[in-house]
Order: structure tokens, then sequence, then C-alpha cells
């Protein structure tokens, strides 16, 4: 990239490219054994293949702690057709004994002090305690939702509650959406505004027809030192060829395969 190293936001050294174990990891033998994903197990086996970045999500339970969990209800996981705003912590920690564990993001932080965790704020409910939550460990959180405004309720939170530094940040969907089309139209001070105050541009390679990474992409985000990294990259080959694209993170169901291949290619830098 870029942007200078002492430049750079704590989260995003050293230097890429970063692998992000997507909702911790779950290997065919601890899926075997009924783990799932965001689950402490889950988190626990990420850290233990050797992965610095954890990506994962938030929801605040009807008693209102964070815990990390992806969908708004446990039908998926569990066969349980409440939402998790519904659940209160104990019963959910019953829930999740068999499945590899409940983790709350309080947890998180505290039993893995060397992890780096990307959140994904999934509900209103949960920004401003997620934000209260990571701002003694800003510097090794990047905060992120869909919504911008839960993102930006999340940083606040985070300034508020006394961090030092704000947590890194990826956009929502909406500021991506204008980011692409502001590049289509070439116009260059939109992309430079609405790049300002980022630290990375988490997206899908493709949306729909819409091809969203691209040299030019990746390019345009180095050059005002923001990161760019895909989701969801499961595939060997797709992994090469984001990384030959100059791609600074894959988030990935596969974070031990996707590791092994970084290592393997060795620490490369634009």
């Amino acid at each position: 990239m870029n942007a200078s190293s002492s430049a750079r936001h704590p989260y995003l050294s050293p230097d890429a490219p970063r692998v992000l174990a997507h909702r911790g990891l779950v290997t065919p033998d601890a899926a075997a054994l009924g783990v799932v994903e965001n689950s402490f197990a889950a988190v626990a086996e990420a850290h233990a293949a050797g992965v610095l970045y954890v990506e994962s999500d938030c929801h605040a339970t009807a008693d209102g702690t964070i815990v990390l969990f992806h969908d708004d209800d446990l039908q998926r996981v569990a066969d349980d057709p409440r939402a998790i705003a519904d659940v209160r912590l104990p019963e959910l920690e019953e829930i999740m004994a068999e499945r590899g564990g409940l983790i709350t993001l309080a947890q998180a932080l505290d039993a893995f002090p060397d992890l780096r965790f990307n959140l994904d704020v999934k509900a209103a409910a949960a920004a401003e305690g997620v934000g209260r939550l990571v701002a003694a460990h800003a510097e090794r959180v990047l905060v992120t939702s869909f919504s911008d405004d839960r993102r930006l309720e999340a940083l606040s939170a985070a300034r508020a509650a006394g961090a030092a530094r704000p947590p890194a940040t990826s956009p929502g969907s909406a500021t991506v959406a204008r980011l692409v089309a502001a590049r289509a139209l070439r116009r260059r001070g939109r992309v430079r505004a609405l790049l300002d105050g980022l630290d990375a541009l988490q997206v899908p390679e493709r949306q729909g027809p819409l091809r969203i990474v691209t040299r030019g992409f990746v390019r345009d985000a180095h050059a005002h030192g923001v990161e760019v990294h895909v989701w969801t990259v499961n595939d060997d080959d797709d992994m090469r060829r984001l990384l030959d694209l100059g791609v600074d993170g894959l988030v990935t169901d596969r974070a031990d395969a996707a590791l092994a291949m970084v290592n393997g290619r060795g620490t490369t830098a634009d």
C-alpha cells in the first residue's frame, strides 16, 4: 500500500495480506462434533491455527448482553425460531453448550487478548454496547456494519467510553454503492471524500452481475491508504487470483488453508 506504516491503524499492522477467519474456524472434524460458527470453540480453533484476525457478528440478547452471532434468530443454528433479541443470556448459553459454547463479546476480548476482531454490528440494539465494550481494545478491533448508521453509532459509543483512538472501520453497503458509482463516473473528488476516515473496504468480489473488486478498485483504495478485504473466499484458485490482484485481506471459512497459502507466498506489499 502507498500509506506509510505509521499512518495505518494498529489493527492493520503488520503488512498485508491478511487472513480473516469468517465466524471463527470450524474444521470438518469439529463440525462432526456439533461445533458451529461464531462459537467459543470456533474462535479458539482459529486462534490455535495461528490466525490473527477473526471476523464475527454482534447481536444483543434480551437482557442486553452482546454476543457473537450472525443470524437474527436461532433457526439455522439450533432449529429454534426465536430471535436472539428475545432470548436471555443463560438460556442462550444452554442452547449453545453442545454447539461449541456461546461466546460474548466481552469474553472474546478477554479470553483472546492477542486476536484482532472484525465486528459486524448486525442489530441496532447492539451498536452502543459494541462500542462501549471495544473502547479499551480499539487498537485491535475493526467495526463495520451493512448499516452505516449502526457503524457510526458504535464508533461514537467507543469514543464516549474513552477510547484513546477509534477502532478501525469499514463502510456500510450504501457507502460502497456510492463509491462504485463515483468511480464509474470518474468523480475523483467524490471517491476521495467517500474513502476519508476509512481503514478498509470489506466487500464481496461481485454483487450480482456487478463486479466490485477490480485492479482499479484496489488501486484507488490504496492511493488513499485504504485496504481491500474480500468476502467470503473459500476456493483456492479465487484466493490466489485475488491476492495476485493486490487485495489486502481474505475473509474465509477456510482460514487454516488460506493462512498456509499466504505464508507460502511470503509477505508482499504494494
